[in-house]
């Protein structure tokens, strides 16, 4: 079971942190441009260099699929040498595709990411506002190869009520009928930690919601963005755990590859620091996530 295995080594590392690896030529510092042929060799040595600085003490990396493939084919080809590089290290590995459709197409995207012949990921971003149709063939291979995905619910973007937030004639919110939906495809997904690995995206930036949706959603895992850059906060995503200190994941993208760029670290870092602020950055937030959960 996915989930299983991800609350283990976030367990045995006393860390929900996930490492987002969105990753933009400008962040890679000139000498790493410099040397390479492509911007897409630049950004895996810059993957590389921040996978390895970290990995001992972040259990999970997710790489956001847009930044790979706006490098065209090179980009695909550094996206699964990464995403490899990281296993090899013993770190799990979510792809950030939010992928969905429905019928065959549905299960090509499937297996195309969870199959082994494919990019074997952990877990996929989905979307399911197709409805139950293009979610099969996802829960499918999550049973047949013992991975998982995480289902968008509430997403951390400021324009994200324009949807999520209208009210059905029940008097419940989309995204709350969204979680709902999400509770029954997990059903048959429990393992021993008490998670599904059919899990949800819930953003940082809307505590609130993060908070009736946590115990709305008994057993779902949460895979919670915009910490850091975004905006959120140790405060914001705390409400994501459980009276145990888990069922949530952190990411951070930009205020870890860009560490070195927050004002609490100037003249301390220089671009070429990026890991060493990286590793600086990422002990504060596990401290920080530490001290609201009681772990």
């Amino acid at each position: 079971m996915f989930a299983d295995k991800m609350f283990r080594k976030v367990s045995d590392m006393g860390n929900p942190t996930v490492l987002g690896l969105d990753p933009r030529i400008e962040f890679v510092p000139a000498s790493i441009r410099n040397k390479q042929v492509s911007g897409a060799k630049a950004i895996r040595e810059f993957n590389r260099k921040l996978i390895y600085s970290l990995h001992d003490i972040v259990p999970i990396v997710k790489f956001q699929s847009a930044y790979y493939e706006l490098m065209g084919p090179e980009g695909s080809i550094v996206l699964k040498e990464s995403m490899d590089f990281a296993k090899s290290l013993g770190m799990m590995v979510i792809l950030d595709a939010k992928r969905n459709d429905i019928g065959s197409t549905a299960m090509a995207y499937a297996e195309a990411y969870l199959s082994p012949e494919g990019f074997d990921v952990d877990a996929l971003t989905v979307n399911a506002y197709l409805g139950s149709d293009g979610i099969t063939p996802f829960l499918e291979l999550c049973k047949k190869y013992g991975k998982g995905i995480f289902i968008l619910v509430k997403t951390s973007n400021p324009s994200s009520g324009e949807l999520q937030d209208l009210r059905l004639d029940s008097g419940e919110r989309i995204y709350e009928r969204m979680a709902d939906m999400v509770s029954c495809w997990s059903e048959g997904f429990f393992g021993d930690s008490g998670y599904s690995s059919i899990g949800a995206v819930i953003g940082a930036t809307y505590p609130e919601e993060l908070k009736s949706l946590r115990k709305r959603m008994k057993g779902i895992p949460f895979l919670i963005p915009g910490y850091g850059a975004q905006g959120g906060g140790a405060e914001d995503v705390k409400f994501g755990f459980d009276d145990k200190g888990m069922g949530s994941v952190i990411n951070s993208s930009r205020g870890l590859m860009c560490a070195w760029k927050n004002k609490k670290y100037e003249g301390r870092y220089l671009q070429e620091d990026f890991c060493e602020a990286a590793r600086h950055e990422a002990i504060d937030m596990r401290n920080a996530l530490a001290e609201v959960t009681g772990k």
